[in-house]
């Protein structure tokens, strides 16, 4: 029977998608007309197609070397499906090497799978309803994109209506993997889509790391034709394309290895658009010098990936000759930072410059190399015959923080130094107003990614600010005045001494006094606000000496434990280098802190750790010193990393800085830093507006009345939107609590929190919980259900529990009565539907006749109530835990049921099928000694003839011969895996 919702995901989704995919020159064909290309189910690869396709691109193959390709690509010995993945990967893009005399003797040859030259002379399909053989059962995603014959997209389409469909489709990809995995070897793409929304990632990802693909580009939305263009009609554009598939597949992806296990990266839009807006400039500019160009992607965004990127694709314009790629930084860790994503990444041979001499005689080598380097290194040259270093013009310097001031003295030094050379500058910040030397330097800009952009995709998270303890900040006052203030009760003596003292800013910042009531203060903010959520705190001081007495203050204090990371140099005080950390120290407390487990919640800088720092982890950056322009940007960007249950970044400015926000960044154009950093009391108005979106679902009943209120959820469409408008609702009391702008709502948030929980026992939801709320929200309706003794923290109970009789028979009315045992009989039918399909639809259909019946008046709730008791107390509680019938024991149950249906007409006895029953289990049952037999399909093969020769011995119809040994098997995945 097909519902609603299978009516909504095919029509609106899965046929739309296939419609858009023709129209761009993909062929169409069901995956049941598949099957006969295909020997086993278990096959994932068309191999003719891709045989056709090897020799369509490789004419002077021989046929003996065909079938080694096609079989090493079709037989892959790999530990894992990440291995098995990048592998197969590494022979698309890379080739794979044969031995074959073409006239010359016998050399090795390089054969290619794609034709990534010419784009139509690959063959692109989109199936639909491909089947194929899992460990349990058969899956079948609802769109498979094949080039070549190797499935390289795997697309899941879900209804809009349903809940968190983007979710769910996730959910069903990861099962996908695990169940069958061999089809996944192959695959570049994986997207999850209603329409409304879509999500693309890689093979192995979790929701979180899913993201959006805003941009059909090369394309423009005007160009897709339809008059409502949606999400998925732009991404079906932006990647998947003939052209942008294949170049996505060839220069987009990476492999890398992190935390110990590979993770498997594809460019986002911004990152595509881009290297090919900068490779458009680079070959189709009118003149040498108008090459160059800056992009400027807000930090956070993947600038290092975005130039790797760019570098591989740069290696492969035959047109640029080999070219020479130099990566410039401003220091020393930066350098090193590019140079092991380069190198991680499996970029061929990045070399570092060790020294001034050492970047000149790499430069000199010639074109081909990849060199990193920092800006120091371009030097003056003591002669004139050192000043160039190359006249080439395919040398390709890519400068990242292009921007810097220390740039514009050395810029002139590279520029004599590689006077022919495309210079592409790569920024988080935007240019300003009176930076002139970045345009001249590098030229305008290529591509632009801005900070109210990353955090709309979801790349990065919003920044607030909170501006605390007025009274202390340095900002925007006189020394006269800071003083007065903070030396007010000492009499005029001991001020006149004092005065000599602090004669600085600085010195005044740092006076122990200020810093013991600051960090009171913070250690409050933080246990309250963000050690709730495990998140971590940077503290940013003013200098060194400051930077220690903080960490000296909170030990006195006892706050969570703290470390000082700072620069050192020989002439510092014996107290000061009891603070120095060699390198790898350092690196240990850095691995320290971004572990959430680990007990390390501060980290406390003066200059240190403000760019090139990326811990997620960290929520909150406590700011004491003064920062502006670039250099403010750059060091409120460590909080913006996007993290699990992270929704913003918090700055915490006791020195002031928010109250002169405007005047820190009016170097830059509003337009560029429009959103940079918003006040806490920014939320009100968003929390408003998502509280009366949550509480208006129940504006027309009691909210004292749970059943009621309960009820109010039933419809799954209602659910869905009531579960969006609370998370909302929640994430913004969440950011909002414990202060007292959000006192108004407390009281709405435990009613709701209860009424979601209620909703999630009763309709046996399992995505209506609260463990995806904070910490704090989390506490505050968990302590409120606790005190007004209400049970719905707990699981709901099992019908087949003692207790399920007793828990409906203490509700207050029938309607509830009525209402818990439909939902629960429905969970039971939904659990154990593979079980025993045959058992559990007679109960479906039977629930569905008595819920009509209700609904159509032709029975009180009174006998619905008594009805649905005995439906739980026979179908139920007793076909499970009942006496065994004719000598089937339980095990046996739903292998009987099948048969008993099947067999169904007057000349098979009880007797009869018992023995059959009992003769196809003892058969199957064998399978479970087997290890990983649902995997093996000549195991199955086997164990299906066994079968049919039992069912024909026992003189089963010959048109149910097929369907029911595969009914019976499906049966055996479920009962005897393994």
């Amino acid at each position: 029977m097909t519902t609603t919702q299978d009516w909504n995901e095919k029509e609106l989704v899965e046929n739309r998608v296939i419609e858009q995919l023709k129209r761009l020159g993909y062929t169409y064909i069901h995956g049941s007309y598949l099957e006969g290309e295909r020997q086993t189910l278990r096959d994932v690869v068309l191999e003719q197609r891709l045989s056709d396709a090897i020799k369509r691109i490789n004419p002077w193959i021989d046929d003996n070397n065909l079938r080694k390709v096609v079989r090493d690509i079709t037989h892959v010995e790999a530990a894992s499906l990440m291995e098995a993945n990048e592998a197969i990967h590494d022979d698309l893009v890379h080739y794979i090497s044969v031995e074959q005399d073409l006239g010359r003797g016998k050399k090795n040859q390089t054969v290619r799978l794609m034709d990534f030259d010419n784009v139509d002379n690959n063959e692109f399909l989109v199936v639909n309803q491909f089947k194929v053989s899992g460990v349990i059962e058969n899956i079948i995603p609802d769109v498979v994109l094949f080039v070549n014959g190797l499935p390289l997209v795997v697309i899941e389409c879900k209804s809009p209506f349903v809940t968190n469909p983007i979710a769910q489709g996730v959910k069903q990809l990861g099962r996908y993997q695990s169940d069958a995995d061999r089809l996944f070897y192959f695959n570049e793409i994986l997207i999850s889509t209603c329409g409304q929304q879509v999500k693309y990632a890689t093979v192995g990802a979790k929701l979180r790391h899913y993201g959006e693909w805003k941009d059909p580009y090369p394309m423009t939305v005007v160009d897709l034709g339809t008059d409502e263009v949606n999400p998925q009609d732009v991404l079906v554009a932006g990647m998947l394309t003939k052209r942008n598939l294949l170049d996505l597949v060839q220069n987009f992806i990476v492999y890398e290895p992190e935390g110990g296990r590979t993770i498997k990266k594809l460019a986002r839009y911004q990152q595509f658009r881009a290297v090919n807006k900068a490779i458009d400039r680079v070959i189709n500019a009118e003149s040498q010098d108008d090459r160059g160009g800056v992009v400027w992607h807000t930090q956070g965004s993947g600038k290092s990936l975005t130039m790797l990127y760019l570098a591989v694709k740069l290696r492969r314009q035959s047109k640029l000759g080999n070219p020479t790629i130099v990566v410039v930084t401003d220091r020393k860790d930066l350098d090193s930072q590019i140079a092991a994503t380069f190198k991680r990444c499996g970029f061929p041979n990045p070399v570092q410059a060790s020294s001034v001499a050492d970047l000149r005689d790499l430069l000199r080598l010639g074109s081909g190399q990849t060199i990193m380097t920092t800006v120091q290194k371009f030097q003056e040259a003591e002669s004139e015959d050192d000043k160039v270093l190359s006249i080439d013009s395919n040398i390709f310097v890519m400068v990242d923080e292009s921007h810097r001031t220390q740039y514009k003295g050395l810029a002139t030094n590279m520029r004599t130094a590689l006077p022919n050379a495309c210079y592409l500058g790569f920024t988080g910040t935007p240019i300003d107003k009176k930076d002139k030397s970045t345009t001249r330097t590098f030229g305008t800009y290529i591509d632009t990614y801005t900070i109210q952009q990353a955090v709309d995709d979801g790349a990065t998270v919003s920044i607030l600010y909170d501006s605390r303890m007025p009274d202390l900040q340095i900002e925007g006052r006189s020394l006269d005045a800071l003083f007065d203030r903070m030396f007010a009760n000492y009499d005029k003596d001991d001020r006149e001494r004092i005065k000599q003292r602090y004669a600085t800013t600085e010195a005044i910042t740092a006076a122990p006094k200020r810093i013991e009531a600051i960090c009171l203060d913070l250690i409050e903010h933080f246990e309250l606000h963000i050690a709730p959520n495990g998140f971590k705190a940077q503290i940013v001081v003013v200098n060194r000496e400051t930077a220690i007495l903080y960490k000296q203050t909170l030990d006195k204090l006892n706050a969570p434990e703290s470390v000082v990371i700072i620069s050192g140099n020989n002439n510092d005080s014996d107290e000061m280098k009891q603070f120095h950390l060699p390198d790898h120290q350092q690196k240990q407390y850095i691995e320290r802190f971004k572990n959430p487990d680990d007990n390390l919640k501060f980290i406390i800088v003066c200059d240190m750790l403000l760019t090139g720092f990326d811990a997620p982890i960290e929520q909150v950056m406590y700011l004491d010193k003064s920062l502006r322009e670039h250099n403010l940007l750059q060091a409120i960007a460590r909080v913006n990393r996007t993290y699990d249950g992270k929704t913003y970044g918090l700055i915490v400015d006791y020195y002031g800085v928010s109250a002169f926000l405007k005047q820190a960044l009016d170097v830059f154009h509003e337009k560029d830093v429009r959103g940079v950093m918003m006040p806490v009391e920014s939320e009100l108005p968003r929390l408003q507006s998502r509280h009366r979106a949550a509480m208006r679902f129940f504006d027309h009943v009691n909210s004292d009345n749970l059943e009621a209120c309960i009820k109010v959820l039933e419809p799954e469409d209602v659910r869905t939107e009531f579960d969006l408008a609370f998370k909302r609702f929640a994430q913004s009391m969440d950011l909002v609590m414990p202060s007292p702008l959000a006192n108004p709502y407390r009281d709405d948030l435990k009613f709701m929190g209860k009424v979601r929980l209620a909703a999630r026992q009763r309709y046996r939801d399992e995505e209506m919980d609260i463990s995806d709320c904070g910490a704090k929200v989390k506490e505050l309706i968990e302590e409120h259900v606790r005190a007004n003794a209400i049970e719905v923290l707990h699981d709901p109970i099992d019908i087949l529990s003692s207790r399920f009789t007793d828990y409906v028979d203490g509700m207050s009315s029938d309607e509830a009565k009525a209402s818990e045992m439909e939902h629960a009989i429905r969970h039971e039918i939904r659990v154990k539907l593979d079980e025993n399909p045959i058992h559990y639809m007679s109960l479906k259909e039977k629930l569905e006749k008595l819920i009509a019946d209700w609904k159509e008046h032709r029975m009180e709730t009174v006998q619905l109530v008594l009805h649905l008791q005995e439906l739980i107390r026979n179908d139920i509680q007793g076909y499970n835990t009942g006496p065994s019938v004719s000598g089937i024991v339980r095990e046996q149950r739903p292998f009987y049921d099948l048969l008993r249906v099947e067999f169904s007409s007057d000349s098979y006895d009880d007797e009869q099928l018992t023995d059959l029953t009992q003769i196809v289990v003892e058969d199957v049952s064998a399978l479970q000694k087997i290890r990983d037999w649902t995997t093996k399909e000549d195991v199955q093969r086997e164990m299906r003839s066994r079968i049919k020769r039992q069912l024909r011995a026992a003189k089963c119809p010959s048109d149910k011969l097929e369907a029911v040994t595969q009914q019976i098997m499906n049966l055996a995945k479920v009962h005897f895996k393994a």
